[in-house]
């Protein structure tokens, strides 16, 4: 544990398992089941509970609770898991919960991510990297969020919502059924508002990969949504619009929040 620092008034319950140059600052909770990877932050009144993981580099900011309990009446105690990978920003009074049995037992944070003051994250979540959830945004259970998602502040994303990679969902927006990948979603209902442009121009889409998702939304706004997804998918298309499909034909607990006719 070279370089390691413990404030004085932090408490490390005996079987935590700190990697090399942890800081853990004033007045913080650190549980017996925790491992901080490498040069992990944990500012000051920070609380890790449970069986957390929290991956190299991260760093966590005053009255942030990692790994509580689930929020959810049907939790009995039964062992589950937190696991959030490297680098990633979490912001004061965020709160991320491990898994249930019924969900699987695991919940999960890639890497590279920003999670802005007061979001929460709930049980058996699947989030990817460099993801970007702004202020106050809840995520409710069972969610998948794909990698480079954007959601707004004070945003709620309903239980079993898949949002799909390069997303990017607008402040003040409900999402209650799937996001397509690289889609634009806002309003207080969320609604398809088209591609998210910026975003994909930002990870270097050029004219033809965009042209080419803005024909398939226009195929796949018309007649059954799914039906037009499987008969696109028998022909020619481009690796964006597979992603697309891929997304569309996968496991879904949701409906879709359809492109406009």
């Amino acid at each position: 544990m070279a370089d390691t620092a413990i404030h004085p008034s932090a408490i490390v319950e005996t079987g935590a398992e700190l990697g090399q140059g942890v800081r853990i600052g004033p007045f913080c909770h650190v549980g017996p089941e925790v491992r901080l990877g490498d040069r992990v932050e944990l500012k000051s009144h920070v609380v890790v509970a449970g069986d957390t993981k929290i991956g190299a580099e991260t760093v966590i900011f005053p009255f942030a609770c990692i790994g509580g309990i689930p929020q959810d009446l049907k939790f009995q105690g039964e062992r589950t898991r937190l696991v959030i990978g490297a680098r990633n920003r979490i912001r004061e009074y965020v709160t991320m919960n491990p898994g249930t049995a019924g969900g699987g037992g695991l919940t999960q944070v890639g890497d590279d991510g920003l999670f802005m003051a007061s979001c929460h994250v709930a049980h058996d979540c699947r989030i990817g990297d460099r993801v970007i959830l702004v202020n106050s945004v809840a995520v409710a259970g069972h969610c998948v969020i794909e990698d480079e998602v954007i959601v707004g502040g004070l945003s709620g994303i309903h239980q079993f919502v898949r949002i799909g990679r390069g997303a990017m969902i607008g402040a003040l927006t409900m999402v209650t059924a799937d996001v397509l990948p690289h889609a634009l979603v806002s309003g207080p209902r969320g609604q398809f508002e088209g591609l998210n442009l910026v975003g994909l121009k930002r990870r270097g889409a050029d004219r033809g990969d965009i042209a080419a998702l803005r024909d398939l939304l226009a195929a796949l706004a018309t007649g059954s949504f799914r039906d037009a997804a499987r008969a696109r998918a028998e022909g020619e298309v481009t690796p964006m619009e597979r992603e697309v499909l891929d997304f569309i034909l996968g496991p879904s607990e949701r409906s879709f929040l359809k492109p406009p006719a």
